[in-house]
């Protein structure tokens, strides 16, 4: 599997969590998927850059939801 489908994957993870569960810290998003720290980066990156996601800073809590 490349980089890039790792990536796409991980976004995918990441969407259906967020579609189901709704807001989420990161932190919560990176237990709850087993993903790691470096692949859950990457993946709000790319849903981000697909402007699929709203990410608020709380404080020092970054939630992410789906737009």
């Amino acid at each position: 599997m490349t980089a890039i489908t790792e990536i796409g994957t991980a976004a995918g993870k990441i969407w259906h969590y967020l579609e189901k569960n709704g807001p989420s810290s990161v932190t919560k998003i990176t237990t709850d998927t087993a993903l790691g720290k470096s692949e859950v980066q990457r993946a709000i990156g790319w849903l981000a850059k697909e402007g699929k996601l709203v990410v608020e800073l709380k404080g020092r809590v970054e939630t992410l939801s789906l737009k």
